[in-house]
Order: structure tokens, then C-alpha cells, then sequence
């Protein structure tokens, strides 16, 4: 597998760097007018995205909204005296959408409230299908949609489907290092490694998600598997609960949810953006984000995006680096638009924190005791990722589109670990280190067609999609004589000798998916009552490989999983929904001490039933759910020896989550979720009806922005997290008790002259709390310790 190292793949990103990165740096920048209360304009028919950027500049404000929001609508132009509001207001006049104030002289677009009573004009938008991103809700933080798969994009208020949409500016403004870092907000999901681990992985509704699942527009394991940095992205969107039929399976089997990141684009305002960080002890760290669209109608777009943070941590020994570099394309015209990105990551990490795990019957460590040093100087994680994207649309009709994507992306990975498991009440361990190299090389990709029509009263939003997904990996491994230490007192270890191993990967495994899946919402009384129905027939084949090459083991199974959902608007504002939607997982194969041995089963179906309530009134959202999951999963019979998927871990729970603006300058981002999570036809009396290890009675997350009338510019943040205990093993004897975590906040916009610079201060985990964050079968997770970031964005 080395020869993935020298990929087609990274030559062409490669060469896609070379040639367009210079780009980026063609367009000279305006510099804006003095502000004012009111001062004339005289801005011309034309773009709207056009008309809204002349405005920007002229008023001295900064306006940030993805082009695509306003593609195809046109504006009459502005003429007179106005204000800030009334120019905006004006501009955007019968377009459905409104200026929002998103911090001191800045703003981005969101949609007008649903119960507005003003009467809007007809706005002249061409194309059946922009693929354009949804606006962002009052406050900027959440979307008022998201892509939904298959369906595509959609308003929150018409998806039968818990989903949220994390902005960029929610990102920019919390100083978030990860995809971990935005999903934080989510009370639903769980963040199950450290934060200076190996990888992230998560947990939604009680169900394990792997980084390696999260998707680029819909597309699967394009971006790098273990962990993935922010800068780049516009949105990062989670869906919650199984989606088998949206999305399809996820390569890894994760079946709690889903998570689907958007990539930033060219808007119609140029983008000139230079940010300095520093954080806790000695990370520093740059980013440079360019953006410019070219054409007489902006129809061409660059968005070039870099960043480097390196540093010491201050958790033991660590050191962690990390570089990004991305380039995305696109292109909008008036029936085809296309899209190409193409990216970079280099991630190192010296002494990577691990989950500790906890022998049988000993107790839990006490996490107010433990050295977070207890990784030794030694172990690294090193990975290396570089991936790119195609994605084009194209309008048959105005009522007919067909679209195409394909992906790929090539992985190195290099690994000196070593798994802590502790042995007793001293914190005692003997682990053995382990040098893990693996690559891997995925391909994938997707074709599908939307089309709507009506038969009588009943109109028909019918979506087709057919699937194709191939990894190839290879994997090394060696494992040396055990080193002895403690958790609550590291001792002294030496590193093993690598000397003269053999580093030529060989073919270790293959996996392919192919899935066909047809959908139609159908709708009446003007879309007020709607009903999604479809499946997806699903094809899993998986093949091992010995270190000679041969074959060792073959998997070819096949599934259909269908779907229905119904949504109902009693009124504007309210939307009621229900469904029943499957996940699917690989199925597992009988384990060598069973009498059936070696048997192969079909994929694992998971099943979830849900029902909820979506309220939008403008300023204030919120979403409602009750739901269950129940999963399968196999164990061998005591009595008969036999292994069969039998058992099952069946969630139930409920959500609440509230976002917005609910009084002029102050923000709210807030939920909670009950979940009793329980463990059923286990075939052992210690373990049946237990809590499923993992699964906390209540999570809580509030977040609170709040832009001080006393010294305008300023903003002042508070987030409290709080999350229940959790039991460790299946038997209840292993618990993790309950935790709270607050984070505090500020940061301060201004001009230099005509530059808008703002400062950004986060303190993460104020009161320096020693917790464990999450338990599962894999072991505990410790929590981040007092963590201060720093920034400084300069926008030229």
C-alpha cells in the first residue's frame, strides 16, 4: 500500500494548488466610505448579491452571506437618503430576506419570520435548484435548514427530521479547533475522545459516530479520518438519529446520527480575512481566508483557505502541530452550476492523551488525582490527508434536476501508541506500546435527479440516488514487551527500538457500498401537510487480505431499509412531524468460540420511531422531540453455544433545544436531552435491563451572547455543559460520576481606519474542573483542562 503515498489523487492537488493559489491574491479591495446615519446612495440595477456588496462597502459595514443565497435575484438598485437598516431593508425588499446584526458593523442574512405580515413582491430567481445554502437564523449562529441527504436542502420548519446547521460565524466567534469543538453545543452529542487524543469520535442519542463517518456535501470519508479542522467550513450540520435512506450507510456503521460538513465559497462581497491566535501555554497559530468571485454576474468564485497552529500544550509533555490548506471552486450559471474542492491536512500530536480503560472490577480512577501527563514523551500520532471533490448540478427543466458528485482521498497514518488500562485501585498499569502504520485510499461517489410535478390536488417532490463507495486500507502493526507506570504518577519508560522494522504496507482490506434509493414527499393544502416515503437498497461487501495477499475473508450482503415521515404547519409558525427511518450497520461474523463460528450475518438494521414539534417565530426557534432507537447486537448463547444477533440496546429519550435572538443583542444557544438508554435481551441475568454503558440520564448545554449597550463593540459570552453520570461497563459496577463545565467569553469589534479588527478571548473549562467527560466499552475520556484562546481578525 506505500504506493499510495505517490497517488494520483495528491498529484493533483497538488497541481490544483500550484496553478490557482495565486489566484487568490488578484483582486484589489475597496477601501470603504466614512459611515454615517443616513448618506446618499446611488447603486444601480442589477445582482442582488452585486447590489448588497456596493452597499456594504459604501456604508461601511461588513456583510457575509454564501453567494448562493441570493442567486438569480435581481434588485432595482437604491437611490436616495438611507440609513444602515433602511438601505438594507430596501435592497432586500420582496426577496424574503432580512439584514441581520451579527456584532458591531456587521451583519449577514437571514429569512424573513415566518408570521411577517408585510406582503413581499415577487423576486425573479432562475432555476428550479439553487444549491444554496439555507440563511442563518436570527443570531447567526444556527441555519434556518440543512442539507437532508438525499431530499436535499431544506428549512428546518419543513424536514420531518431532527437536524441542526452550526454557522461559520458560530465557529469564528467560539474559536473552535475542531468539528468536536462545534458539536459541543449539541446537548445530543457526547464527545468520546480527548480533545488532544489520537482522533475525535462522538456519540449522538447514545450511539457511537466515528470522524471518519462525517460527510463532505453528502459525500462519505472524503475528509481526513481522525480529525478534522474548521477553518474551512461554512457549516457543519448534524442530523440526529439512524438515516439509512438519506444518506445511506456510513462506512463505519454509525447509526446515532449524522454529520455533514459544507464548504465555505466565493460570496459576492470579496473576502480579505487574516486571523493571529494564541492559546493556553504556547499554541500560536495563523489563518488566511480569501475569497473573490469573477464574471460579469460573479459567476465564477475562489475561496482560498490556509492555517498553521503548533505549539505545547501544557498537558504533560504534548506538542501538537497542524496545517490546513484548502481551495474550492464554483461556478453558477443560469441553469448549471459546478463545484471543486481540493484540500490538505498534516496533523502531529506529541504524547496523545488516550481513553483510559478500566480492568473488570476495579474501580473507576479518580480523575481529580490523575496526571494528565500519564502518556509518555515518547508516543505520537501522526496523519496525513489530502482529498478532493467534484460536484455538478445542471436544470433539465425548471422542475427537473440531475446532479453527479465523486470524491477521493488518500490517507498515511503513523502511530506510536500505547493503551492504558488500569489494574487496580492505585492506578497501576502494564501496557504495551504499539507502532501502527496504515494508509488508505477512498473513492466515492453519487448520481441523482429531483423533479416535482403534481397529480390533482397532490404535488410530488420525488428524489432518485444511486451510490458508489470503495476504501482500500492497509494496515502494520507491532507490539513490543509491556511498559509499567501509574495514572496518578507517571514513571519513567523507555521508548522501544524501531530500528530495521519493516515499514511496506501491504493490502490489508477492501470495502465497497452501493446503494440505489428512491423518495417522494408528497404534499397538499399548499405543503402544509406532507408525506415522505422511500427505501434504499443497500449492497455491503467487505474482503480481508494476509500479508502475502491473499484473500482471507469475504463479506457480500445486501439490504433494503425503508423510511416514512409526515409533517404537518397547523399554522406559520408550527410544524408537527413523526417518522420511522432505519440505520444500517455491517453485520458482524460468529467469533471462534462459538459453535457457529465464522458465520457471516446480514447488516444489522437499526430502527427508530420519533415524533416532534418545530416552532419559528423569527427571533426565537425551537425544536421538540421524543424518540427511540433500538439497535442489535450479537452474543453467543451460554446454553447452546451458538452466536446470533439477539441482543438489543434500545435509547429512549426527548430533546429541547432553543436558539436565536430573542431580545435585540442578546444571542441563546441552548438544549437538553433526556435518555434512558438500556441494554434488553442480553441472555444474562447481571446485564439485562441494565443502562447501556455510555448513555447519561441528562446532558445540558447553554450558551449565552450578549452585546453590551455600555461599550458598543463589546460582546460577552457565557456556556455552561452539563452531563449526568454514565456507567463504564454493561454490568452497572463502573460509574463516572456527573460533571459541569463553564466557559466564559468576550471579544470587541472596531475600526482601524477603515479595517475592521476584532479581539476574541475564550476561556474553556474556567474553573479548572478535573472530570471524566464520557465512558464507554472503549474507556474514559478525560476532560480538557483550563484552556485560554486569543485571537485577532484583521478583514482588509
Amino acid at each position: 500500500m506505500s504506493q499510495f503515498r505517490s497517488s494520483p489523487v495528491r498529484a493533483a492537488v497538488l497541481l490544483c494548488f500550484s496553478v490557482l493559489l495565486p489566484v487568490g491574491a488578484m483582486a484589489q479591495t475597496q477601501a470603504p466610505a466614512t459611515q454615517s446615519v443616513t448618506r446618499d446612495y446611488r447603486i444601480g440595477a442589477g445582482p442582488l448579491g452585486l447590489a448588497l456588496s456596493q452597499f456594504a462597502t459604501q456604508a461601511n459595514v461588513r456583510l457575509s452571506f454564501p453567494g448562493t443565497l441570493v442567486q438569480g435575484m435581481q434588485s432595482s438598485g437604491l437611490n436616495g437618503n438611507y440609513s444602515v437598516a433602511e438601505g438594507f431593508a430596501a435592497l432586500l425588499s420582496g426577496s424574503g430576506l432580512r439584514a441581520v446584526p451579527a456584532g458591531t458593523n456587521e451583519y449577514t442574512l437571514s429569512a424573513v419570520p415566518s408570521n411577517a405580515v408585510t406582503q413581499l413582491e415577487a423576486v425573479t430567481v432562475t432555476g428550479a435548484y439553487t444549491g444554496g445554502l439555507m440563511p442563518a437564523f436570527a443570531g447567526g449562529q444556527v441555519a434556518s435548514g440543512a442539507s437532508v441527504g438525499m431530499l436535499g436542502e431544506r428549512s428546518i420548519m419543513d424536514t420531518p427530521f431532527s437536524v441542526t446547521a452550526y454557522t461559520s460565524t458560530l465557529m469564528q466567534q467560539q474559536q473552535a479547533q475542531s468539528v468536536a469543538d462545534v458539536v459541543s453545543n449539541d446537548a445530543s452529542v457526547q464527545n468520546t475522545n480527548p480533545r488532544t487524543s489520537r482522533f475525535d469520535q462522538f456519540s449522538i442519542r447514545g450511539f457511537p459516530v466515528l470522524n471518519s463517518d462525517i460527510a463532505f456535501n453528502g459525500l462519505y470519508s472524503v475528509l481526513p479520518t481522525y480529525a478534522l479542522a474548521v477553518e474551512s467550513l461554512e457549516r457543519v450540520e448534524v442530523l440526529k438519529g439512524p438515516n439509512a435512506l438519506l444518506n445511506g450507510m456510513a462506512p463505519s456503521g454509525g447509526v446515532g446520527g449524522a454529520i455533514n460538513v459544507v464548504p465555505k465559497r466565493a460570496e459576492d462581497t470579496p473576502t480579505r480575512q487574516v486571523t493571529a491566535s494564541y492559546g493556553t501555554h504556547n499554541v500560536a497559530g495563523g489563518h488566511v481566508d480569501l475569497g473573490q468571485r469573477f464574471g460579469d454576474k460573479g459567476e465564477l468564485g475562489i475561496r482560498v483557505n490556509g492555517a498553521y497552529k503548533g505549539g505545547d500544550t501544557g498537558v504533560g509533555s504534548q506538542h501538537t502541530t497542524r496545517g490546513l490548506m484548502t481551495l474550492g471552486l464554483d461556478y453558477r450559471g443560469e441553469r448549471t452550476r459546478w463545484s471543486a474542492d481540493v484540500g490538505h491536512q498534516d496533523r502531529k500530536v506529541d504524547a496523545p492523551q488516550e481513553r483510559v480503560g478500566v480492568a473488570a472490577g476495579v474501580p473507576v480512577p479518580d480523575a481529580k488525582r490523575v496526571d494528565r501527563g500519564y502518556a509518555p514523551d515518547w508516543t505520537y500520532a501522526n496523519s496525513r490527508d489530502t482529498y478532493i471533490a467534484l460536484r455538478a448540478e445542471h436544470d433539465i427543466t425548471d422542475r427537473t434536476m440531475v446532479y453527479g458528485a465523486f470524491g477521493a482521498r488518500d490517507g498515511d497514518y503513523k502511530f506510536l501508541r500505547m493503551n492504558v488500562t488500569t489494574r487496580d485501585a492505585a492506578g497501576n498499569f502494564s501496557a504495551s506500546p504499539t507502532y501502527f502504520l496504515r494508509d488508505e485510499s477512498v473513492h466515492t461517489g453519487e448520481i441523482g435527479a429531483r423533479t416535482r410535478f403534481a397529480t390533482g390536488a397532490v404535488s410530488h417532490a420525488v428524489s432518485l440516488s444511486a451510490t458508489q463507495f470503495r476504501k482500500t486500507f492497509g494496515n502494520l502493526s507491532y507490539d513490543f514487551d509491556p511498559v509499567r507506570s501509574n495514572l496518578y504518577t507517571p514513571l519513567p519508560t523507555s521508548a522501544p527500538s524501531l530500528a530495521g522494522l519493516d515499514t511496506d504496507i501491504p493490502k490489508s482490506g477492501e470495502s465497497r457500498l452501493t446503494s440505489v434509493a428512491l423518495a417522494d414527499t408528497l404534499s397538499i393544502w399548499d405543503e402544509r401537510l406532507q408525506l415522505t416515503v422511500g427505501a434504499r437498497s443497500q449492497r455491503v461487501v467487505t474482503e480481508q487480505y494476509d500479508e502475502t495477499g491473499n484473500r482471507t475473508s469475504r463479506y457480500d450482503k445486501r439490504k433494503v431499509t425503508p423510511a416514512i415521515a409526515l409533517l404537518g404547519k397547523p399554522t406559520q409558525n408550527v410544524s408537527v412531524y413523526a417518522n420511522y427511518i432505519e440505520g444500517l450497520s455491517e453485520g458482524p461474523t460468529a467469533p471462534l468460540t462459538a459453535v457457529n463460528a465464522n458465520e457471516v450475518f446480514a447488516p444489522i438494521k437499526s430502527e427508530q420511531v420519533e415524533a416532534g414539534v418545530k416552532l419559528d417565530y423569527g427571533d426565537i426557534g425551537a425544536t421538540f422531540s421524543a424518540f427511540q432507537i433500538r439497535r442489535p447486537s450479537g452474543l453467543t448463547d451460554p446454553v447452546t453455544g451458538v452466536y446470533a444477533v439477539n441482543g438489543m440496546q434500545r435509547n429512549r429519550g426527548l430533546e429541547l433545544n432553543v436558539f436565536g435572538e430573542p431580545v435585540n443583542n442578546v444571542r441563546l444557544l441552548a438544549g437538553v436531552m433526556y435518555l434512558d438508554g438500556r441494554l434488553t435481551k442480553t441472555g444474562n441475568a447481571t446485564t439485562e435491563g441494565n443502562v447501556a454503558p455510555g448513555t447519561p440520564r441528562y446532558s445540558m448545554n447553554l450558551g449565552v451572547e450578549w452585546d453590551t449597550p455600555f461599550a458598543p463593540g463589546l460582546t460577552v459570552s457565557a456556556r455552561a455543559l452539563r452531563t449526568t453520570s454514565q456507567y463504564l461497563d454493561a454490568r452497572n459496577t463502573q460509574e463516572i460520576p456527573a460533571w459541569t463545565r463553564v466557559d466564559l467569553g468576550a471579544r470587541y469589534a472596531w475600526r482601524a481606519g477603515n479595517t475592521p479588527v476584532t479581539l476574541r478571548a475564550t476561556v474553556e473549562n474556567v474553573f479548572n474542573k478535573a472530570y471524566w467527560a464520557s465512558a464507554s466499552s472503549n474507556g474514559l475520556t478525560i476532560g480538557a483542562p483550563r484552556t485560554v484562546l486569543l485571537s485577532a481578525t484583521v478583514d482588509f
